[in-house]
């Protein structure tokens, strides 16, 4: 199975959690094959943003929600 990563952001009420004010309206970065593509993509939209605290971008293990039983190997 492929470790697709999620990565994805937007407007937090408070930038030490994971409330987005407007869901609807988060901003999808991609899909991507691998965490070092993943983390790349998080690192460009994150330095986008850097002047807004808050602004939030994160990086969602997707194989590890599809599959939570299968033991985890690295990232």
């Amino acid at each position: 199975m492929s470790k697709l990563h999620l990565v994805f952001g937007g407007r937090v009420r408070d930038p030490r959690g994971l409330d987005f004010v407007a869901p609807e309206q988060v901003e999808v970065v991609g899909v991507f094959p691998d965490y070092a593509s993943a983390e790349k993509a998080w690192r460009a939209a994150a330095q986008r943003t850097v002047d807004d605290a808050e602004m939030k971008f994160v990086v969602v293990h997707l194989h590890r929600m599809l599959e939570p039983d299968l033991e985890s190997d690295g990232a």
